[in-house]
């Protein structure tokens, strides 16, 4: 039994009349990514950055050399606002992280790449990202995961189909 089992008895004794299995589902499934972020932005700061500005390095750096590419092409992968977006690039930017260089093919065109340092930083926290990936899902064994992730592929595509 666990603080969502104790929250649906309550409901259960409260409203018989309603089915609020899906509540324990839905419940669960938000506490998890609840802990996983708060575990995944502690290992982010332990290197200076926040999950967001974690999000636009490692865009960058899974783009392959030049580790560069428009602020269009990193607003398609984000799902993110471009006032947004510039936001996080402007800090990025003052950390020296990136920077910001006219496109030799267009100049009106702005390409942001990875300086350096900021190869150098996500290299060190995706390394240490993927390590905190590993503990946090190291509670189910490799069929449990592949299951679950499966389960959760396929619950993933339904709602966002509109399900």
């Amino acid at each position: 039994m666990d603080h969502v089992d104790e929250i649906l008895q309550q409901w259960q004794r409260e409203r018989p009349d309603l089915d609020v299995g899906p509540m324990g589902l839905i419940g669960r499934l938000g506490r998890v990514a609840h802990y996983l972020t708060r575990e995944m932005e502690k290992t982010f700061a332990e290197f200076g950055l926040t999950g967001a500005s974690f999000d636009v390095l490692a865009t960058l750096r899974r783009a392959g050399p030049p580790y560069s590419l428009t602020p269009g092409d990193l607003l398609s992968t984000m799902m993110i606002t471009s006032g947004t977006l510039t936001n996080r690039i402007d800090q990025l930017e003052k950390a020296g992280l990136v920077a910001r260089a006219p496109s030799a093919g267009d100049r009106r065109v702005v390409i942001i790449s990875l300086t350096e340092r900021g190869f150098a930083t996500i290299e060190a926290t995706v390394t240490a990202h993927v390590a905190t990936q590993k503990r946090l899902v190291s509670v189910l064994s490799d069929e449990e995961r592949a299951r679950l992730d499966g389960e959760l592929r396929k619950f993933l595509a339904g709602i966002a189909a509109g399900g």
